[in-house]
């Protein structure tokens, strides 16, 4: 059924590694609630179903132990279950490994019904066993044209460009990000204590996950990404602890402004929710930047063969992970 209007949730949560069980219980809670809410479709982080930061840590047959095929596999039944109970459009990601036993890192939508679209995450490097994708994902939700690009994928400005022109209206950027080392000034980690000592002292939590370790960074690009494109964003992002790392969660919905409209501001498991609608999308800039565009003048410039390098290198030099 299309509608003229959507409403979405995005939600954060923290996470156990390897425990799909627990994980799925959590996306069953915040499922119904958000429906309870009436909204039509909820988003979750990236590997919400396993967790991410421990995945880097196994080995290839470790990490092939907990991917699954889609849809065939238990973690896509378990969310088609969850979605036909409520009666609400889930969005969630996992590893997945398909017959050849190539292993992926996937985000997928369903409803009651079953698998509506799967993206393969573009740049993955959390682990060198896990093969990168190779196409864009557009599909149909109740009318609307939406687009998935997984965490790093979104990095990569051509990646966002090209889904929207392939006519994305919504872009769901599911991520395990942020409180990671990093090149650029004021990264690092958040110290897990302040995590623990949240409740007692909760601002001194709320001034790193805020600052220049956590939300503004993302505030230094994210919002480009939908005024840009004329899009709207739906980002999914943990809080707490993923295996050692600490996440500050701050899943939001971003207008083709770059307004947010939503955002998870609690120290905790909570989603938020926001009604889009098509007339933002005809009058954002980003519309009219899109349709004035010349590309004979580059076309031949941003098609240029080029290697690609993934900054997995540095990674390894420094024995850091993160994307």
């Amino acid at each position: 059924m299309e509608k003229s209007k959507l409403r979405i949730a995005t939600a954060q949560f923290e996470n156990r590694s390897g425990d799909k069980e627990y994980n799925l219980s959590v996306i069953d809670t915040l499922a119904e609630h958000a429906a309870g809410a009436g909204a039509d479709a909820i988003a979750f982080h990236e590997c919400s179903l396993t967790g991410y930061t421990f995945a880097g840590k196994l080995s290839e047959s470790e990490l092939r132990a907990i991917a699954e095929p889609i849809p065939d596999g238990p973690g896509t039944a378990a969310l088609v279950k969850i979605a036909r109970k409520y009666n609400i459009f889930i969005l969630a990601g996992l590893f997945e490994k398909d017959s050849k036993g190539s292993i992926y890192k996937a985000y997928i939508c369903v409803s009651g019904d079953g698998l509506i679209a799967k993206h393969r995450k573009i740049h993955p490097f959390i682990n060198p066993a896990i093969v990168p994708g190779d196409r864009y994902t557009v599909f149909d939700l109740m009318g609307w044209k939406c687009g998935i690009l997984i965490c790093y994928d979104n990095n990569v400005i051509e990646n966002v460009r090209a889904t929207a022109l392939l006519g994305a209206e919504i872009l769901f950027m599911p991520h395990v990000t942020m409180c990671t080392p990093s090149p650029r000034p004021g990264a690092g980690f958040v110290d897990p204590q302040l995590w623990i000592n949240r409740h007692a002292d909760p601002d001194k939590l709320r001034m790193e996950f805020d600052g220049p370790k956590g939300r503004e960074w993302l505030m230094r690009w994210l919002p480009a990404r939908a005024y840009d494109n004329g899009i709207y964003v739906v980002f999914s992002n943990p809080i707490g602890m993923d295996d050692d790392q600490l996440k500050n969660g701050c899943s939001m919905i971003i207008d083709p402004y770059g307004e947010i409209i939503a955002e998870c501001r609690e120290l905790g498991d909570c989603f938020v929710t926001a009604e889009i609608n098509r007339q933002k999308l005809e009058d954002a800039g980003g519309f009219r930047y899109t349709m004035a565009r010349r590309p004979d003048l580059y076309r031949d410039i941003i098609g240029r063969d080029h290697t690609a390098i993934q900054n997995v290198a540095w990674l390894k030099r420094k024995g850091k992970f993160t994307g």
